[in-house]
């Protein structure tokens, strides 16, 4: 898998700190590894996206934001609110495409869910995945409500015959509640993919030494890690 491409059931549910993870294990490895942000919202010029996070975090990264907006919205209104060009899937699709060229693992971090527009045409980034021919990684929160947002995405990779790699959970709780683990068993059920990992709340502010000492213990195997989903559940008893 020369690319991935990350996205997420809705917003502020561990998209970037997930990526960083799935950076530093790349690099641990000895890959090279690069990281494309089709449009970061909500930042202001100067300002740290999530791009600089996944380079914090996660070490030796190429980093490229192809659009910034200062409103925390949806790419295509933000683009329009500042009077910006937006980022078109063709511009994300050449720009990983070049990277790939130059790197063992090209990271797409997605905004928001899924078919968030990123142009008033309606392109989303399943039009993304669709150019670059790259599989889907869903990030999906741990507690009640996760699988119908998780079903729904799948259901939409589906009727654009994307392939869905896997889905991992982007924030699990210190103290997880009956619904979370529950749905350690149900995820994979609604998403029709497997469950490939489970990044704990708050690991986006370690320090980045112990980040990336750990990210391989929050990852399955197919992502290059050594989580194993039965013996997760297990340990919750």
């Amino acid at each position: 898998m020369a690319v991935i491409v990350v996205t997420g059931t809705g917003t502020e549910i561990g998209k970037t700190v997930l990526t960083a993870a799935l950076a530093a294990v790349g690099v641990s490895q000895g890959r090279s590894v690069a990281v494309v942000k089709p449009a970061q919202t909500g930042v202001a010029p100067g300002e740290d996206g999530d791009v600089d996070v996944v380079r914090r975090l996660a070490g030796r990264v190429t980093g490229v934001e192809l659009g910034r907006f200062p409103e925390p919205l949806a790419p295509a209104t933000a683009a329009r609110r500042a009077g910006l060009a937006p980022v078109r899937p063709r511009q994300v699709a050449e720009a990983a495409g070049k990277l790939a060229a130059e790197h063992d693992l090209v990271l797409v971090e997605g905004a928001g869910g899924l078919l968030v527009r990123l142009d008033d045409e309606g392109a989303t980034l399943a039009d993304v995945a669709a150019e670059l021919g790259a599989p889907v990684l869903v990030v999906a929160p741990a507690g009640l409500g996760t699988l119908n947002m998780t079903a729904l995405t799948a259901e939409a990779l589906r009727a654009r015959d994307l392939e869905q790699l896997g889905v991992v959970v982007g924030s699990w709780p210190a103290d997880p509640d009956l619904a979370a683990r529950c749905n350690l068993a149900d995820l994979p059920d609604a998403a029709g993919a497997p469950l490939l990992g489970a990044v704990p709340a708050g690991a986006g502010a370690l320090a980045p030494e112990e980040f990336r000492a750990r990210a391989e213990g929050w990852l399955a195997p197919r992502l290059g890690g050594r989580w194993d989903a039965r013996a997760f559940a297990a340990a919750l008893g």
